[in-house]
């Protein structure tokens, strides 16, 4: 099979190049707006000559591609917020060029990175196959634009039935290649380990569902190989996790210090998400099921992100 990547500086993006890389034979172009840091990456990773890597100016309606994958965007708070507005200009670009293939490629499927922020801002409670999407229209905030912006990527796509368009919508993704800097909750307990320092976090109760790499793999591949379907998947894993359990698990395994406060200084781009997560398992009719619970994804790539950490 022949696929298309565009944003193939992405963190999920690599991971997924890496999935493919040790358990298929796919033929990927790897496109970026800065393919020298693409080439740069697969070097580093053992991978130099094993893919194409292009500019965006070189994706043509000339080439012949099964599967368009779009990863375009921002993949963590800190960007999400200091992008602002430009997230609409920026995803209504990518996602025309990987349209406008679709249109004249009419059986390739187009897979688009879509978020649980499409939802809306507001999650009192996990989201299920009945949920509907809540936008403040008379009131949008700055971090209703992310949401928004994916939200109106969502509606273009399920316009297009004849088309076989498929959005994942991401909640939480956790792998080793994480870029522990980012203003994440698992980011923050990860470099608290790492530092010996106190983790300072507040009372508030949340619930998150973290997706490993191996899983979004399966999912992907669940929806390369079913047949062609118009629609929409949230992720999921076999389990989400709290975070009350998260904190004495991260205690328990690797000597986790942290207080509990009554605020925090954390990032929230995209509003605040008590039950970040989803009941919705539209993807197992494709025949996804996932591998791990959160937590065994969590331990599983922290233990390697410190090894790491501690080796330099």
């Amino acid at each position: 099979m022949r696929i298309a990547i565009l944003g193939a500086t992405s963190q999920i993006a690599k991971d997924l190049v890496l999935s493919f890389s040790t358990q298929s034979n796919h033929e990927l172009t790897l496109f970026a707006r800065r393919p020298e840091v693409v080439t740069q990456w697969l070097a580093s990773v053992s991978l130099s000559g094993r893919y194409a890597v292009a500019g965006f100016g070189a994706f043509s309606a000339d080439e012949q591609f099964d599967a368009i994958f779009n990863f375009v965007g921002v993949g963590n708070p800190a960007q999400a917020a200091a992008m602002g507005a430009a997230i609409f200009d920026v995803t209504l670009k990518y996602d025309e060029m990987a349209l406008e293939y679709v249109r004249q490629h009419p059986k390739c499927r187009y897979i688009f990175l879509s978020s649980g922020a499409a939802y809306g801002s507001s999650f009192e409670a996990p989201v299920d196959a009945n949920t509907k999407a809540v936008i403040a229209i008379n009131n949008l905030q700055p971090q209703d634009w992310y949401g928004v912006a994916k939200l109106h990527a969502e509606c273009r796509h399920r316009a297009l039935p004849h088309l076989p368009i498929v959005d994942i919508r991401v909640f939480n993704y956790f792998s080793c290649t994480q870029d522990i800097s980012a203003r994440f909750l698992i980011t923050d307990i990860l470099r608290a380990i790492r530092d010996n320092t106190v983790l300072k976090t507040s009372s508030d109760y949340i619930v998150r569902d973290f997706l490993h790499p191996l899983d979004f793999y399966n999912l992907v591949g669940a929806l390369l190989f079913a047949s062609a379907h118009n629609t929409a998947v949230d992720c999921y894993s076999r389990a989400p996790i709290d975070k009350p359990n998260l904190l004495s698990t991260m205690q328990e395994k690797f000597e986790l210090q942290y207080d509990i406060t009554e605020s925090t200084a954390g990032v929230n781009a995209t509003g605040s998400k008590p039950h970040y997560y989803s009941l919705n398992t539209r993807a197992a009719d494709f025949g996804y099921q996932p591998a791990l619970t959160s937590l065994e994804a969590i331990l599983k790539e922290a233990t390697v992100i410190l090894q790491q950490q501690t080796a330099y």
